[in-house]
């Protein structure tokens, strides 16, 4: 059975969709990305669709179903790399993608995830501050 990667990166998981997905596939993937996150604790979410030239209304409810999905199990979701004619098809179809942040690429898109994690649980580098050093020289 075929299956697209999901590799994970520190806090993130990442998706790159190098091939136009149909239903079944489509369908794998959204349940692969939840398990992950489950089994991750990962909190984002990051899809490159910069390599998929059609996507429809499954598609498109699909990419919502991962984010709403994502969201309850505490990750966000950006959706990057999005063709023009594929952002157009979208908003012709009158698909909002709810619960998607987009971004122009993947450096975009981490930028993006990891500002929206810093907001919700403060910066890493907080976390990491010196302690004050004891030793007398």
């Amino acid at each position: 059975m075929e299956r697209i990667p999901i590799l994970k990166l520190g806090p993130f998981l990442l998706v790159t969709i190098q091939i136009d997905l149909y239903d079944r596939l489509a369908l794998n993937l959204e349940n692969d990305l939840i398990t992950m996150v489950s089994k991750t604790s990962a909190k984002g979410v990051l899809i490159d669709i910069s390599a998929v030239n059609i996507v429809d209304s499954f598609m498109g409810r699909i990419l919502g179903n991962i984010a709403s999905m994502s969201r309850i199990m505490d990750a966000e979701t950006v959706v990057v790399g999005m063709q023009p004619a594929v952002a157009i098809t979208l908003v012709e179809l009158g698909l909002t993608l709810q619960g998607v942040h987009t971004a122009l690429n993947v450096e975009k898109g981490m930028e993006l995830l990891q500002k929206m994690i810093d907001l919700q649980y403060g910066s890493l580098d907080e976390d990491e501050e010196e302690e004050p050093d004891d030793r007398t020289d």
